[in-house]
């Protein structure tokens, strides 16, 4: 049996690194909602499973040294977040993935082409599980350049 929750956390996980890439070097406020779409809370206003799997995704990956934030906002969102000189550094620099195309490309294009981010909206576009995955454990796996 696959462990969806795992699925959605690598997911999460590249969605997250990937907003506040984009955002770089502004702090942002990431709503959980922003990320994963609406969840209603039950009937005692305790938000959803999804929902605090998402939120406590951001939490992780604060304390794992990939972003830091000011503070939260209840558990919907984490405020003047912003990514670490680690994480930029890892998400800039090169996926590690070959690429063929790359040495016909403009050198600028070619090294955006190449970064861990751009490996990321990829996989994340593909809709592939799998690939988010292996795009995300890169990212766990790999020293920042």
């Amino acid at each position: 049996m696959a462990d969806l929750h795992i699925e959605d956390f690598h997911q999460d996980v590249a969605r997250i690194l990937l907003a506040l890439y984009a955002s770089f070097p502004r702090p942002a406020t990431l709503f959980v909602s922003d990320l994963i779409g609406e969840h209603e809370p039950d009937a005692f206003g305790v938000p959803a499973v999804r929902h605090q799997a998402c939120f406590s995704a951001m939490l992780w990956l604060a304390d794992e040294g990939f972003l830091r934030f000011q503070s939260t906002i209840r558990q919907e969102a984490i405020d003047q977040c912003c990514l670490t000189e680690r994480s930029f550094r890892l998400l800039a620099g090169p996926s590690g993935v070959e690429d063929p195309i790359l040495g016909q490309l403009p050198p600028s294009v070619a090294r955006q082409r190449a970064s861990l981010a751009q490996h990321l909206r990829d996989a994340l576009a593909s809709g592939s599980s799998h690939q988010v995955c292996m795009a995300v454990v890169r990212c766990f796996e790999r020293k920042p350049g």
